[in-house]
């Protein structure tokens, strides 16, 4: 965890903030099933973000929801293919 504040930062972006609003959403939803719509723009915001620090295989990522994480909460499971860190990047 500490990788990716280390990584990502502490301070909210745009993006960042954006993401985090819609997951928030999504889980408020029904947390064992959300729309194919929805989970599109998540994974599509997730891209965006995460393609803003480093390069990642956009075809193999893998993204679901886990209804069983826990009692009374959902796990959003990301698999993303990292190719490599941007030394570089732009907002």
């Amino acid at each position: 965890m500490a990788f990716l504040k280390s990584v990502f930062g502490s301070k909210g972006t745009g993006s960042k903030n954006l993401a985090k609003e819609r997951l928030q959403l999504v889980l408020v939803h029904d947390r064992s099933s959300i729309s194919p719509e929805i989970m599109n723009l998540l994974r599509e915001d997730l891209i965006k973000t995460i393609s803003k620090y480093m390069d990642i295989d956009t075809d193999r990522i893998e993204l679901e929801l886990d209804p069983d994480f826990g009692r009374d909460s959902t796990a959003l499971v990301a698999n993303i293919p990292v190719l490599k860190m941007k030394r570089n990047f732009r907002e």
